[in-house]
């Protein structure tokens, strides 16, 4: 394969692109602290753009809160729970970030290269 040229985009590029303007870390992830301020516990999700298929498939057709907030903190959902954690919150956090990109990659135009 050739190098990219005037009319073909580089996936990479194009995500790299997106991650800069959303101010991503490089793994993709939406981290929150929950807890006590001087020793808070720190969660996270996929950011909304970038959630795997499969979780976002999963997430479509979760029925409420709960099941949603167990999909998006995985095997850590009990630890949430048990330090008093709020479904419906993380539920919150999860489409304020998902809204937020929306407008934010509008502005985006991906380059070619």
């Amino acid at each position: 394969m050739g190098k990219p040229n005037k009319a073909r985009f580089r996936l990479e590029t194009v995500k790299r692109q997106y991650s800069d303007a959303l101010d991503l870390p490089p793994d993709g992830r939406v981290e929150f602290e929950f807890g006590d301020e001087g020793d808070p516990k720190v969660f996270s999700f996929p950011h909304p753009i970038f959630t795997p298929d499969d979780m976002q498939k999963e997430l479509n057709k979760a029925e409420g809160d709960e099941a949603g907030a167990r999909i998006l903190l995985g095997d850590r959902y009990d630890e949430f729970i048990e330090a008093g954690g709020d479904v419906n919150s993380v539920m919150l956090l999860y489409v304020g970030i998902r809204n937020e990109a929306q407008d934010k990659v509008q502005k985006v135009r991906p380059t070619r290269g």
